[in-house]
């Protein structure tokens, strides 16, 4: 990454801007209670986020549910979820002073695999919407991360090369989106992801805790 030139920052949501375990097992325990099924502990439902709401809610319910019992659980979460993504749900410590600063240097966007309504709720109840030119959600486009086209179109959105857009993420999936759209990736070491997980991820910049997230991209914010 040494010589990179960043013209725009590309932010994962959970795990990175914002801690959402709590909220998004209540939702999920919601759910399972409706359908009798006995609570999962934080930890679990960590472990099943990233891909998605609809992944999150069949890895949450297992593959036996058919079908139609699936989309009727899955509309259940959306709702539950709606009404408590702001209840314990927080940025990450120092965020809310830094991204008002980066938003005054370059444009800065919110790339997740939750749906984009879902994101800018949360984004406008935290007073982080203001930062972000753009979001861009699971339910945005036909595809999601990995798959590169939401970075590609933020891209676009906010006028910078593929190559200049620095995605910040917690997760391998990050930084599989980062690779495939040809642009650089800085893994936020707080996220979601245990130690081991995040060793095997390869970053361009290690980024330890959001206040350090001035002074580790400072080098490539000529």
């Amino acid at each position: 990454m040494k010589g990179a030139h960043v013209t725009a920052i590309a932010f994962d949501l959970d795990g990175t801007l914002i801690d959402s375990r709590q909220d998004l097992a209540t939702a999920v325990n919601r759910t399972r209670a409706e359908m009798g099924l006995a609570p999962m502990p934080v930890a679990s439902v960590v472990r099943m986020v990233g891909e998605g709401a609809r992944t999150l809610v069949r890895r949450a319910l297992g593959e036996e549910v058919g079908a139609e019992a699936f989309e009727a659980a899955f509309q259940a979460f959306l709702g539950h979820y709606w009404e408590v993504c702001l209840d314990a749900t927080r940025p990450y410590s120092g965020l809310a002073e830094v991204l008002p600063r980066l938003a005054a240097r370059l444009p800065l966007a919110v790339l997740t695999n939750k749906p984009e309504a879902l994101s800018r709720r949360i984004l406008e109840g935290l007073d982080l919407g203001g930062c972000f030119s753009a979001v861009v959600g699971g339910d945005t486009l036909p595809t999601r991360k990995p798959d590169p086209q939401g970075l590609l179109h933020l891209a676009e959105q906010l006028g910078a090369a593929p190559a200049e857009v620095l995605l910040v993420g917690d997760s391998g999936i990050d930084e599989a989106t980062a690779r495939a759209a040809g642009g650089p990736f800085a893994l936020a070491e707080w996220g979601f992801p245990t130690p081991e997980e995040r060793a095997a991820i390869r970053a361009d910049l290690l980024v330890a805790t959001p206040g350090d997230l001035e002074t580790a991209l400072a080098p490539l914010l000529h």
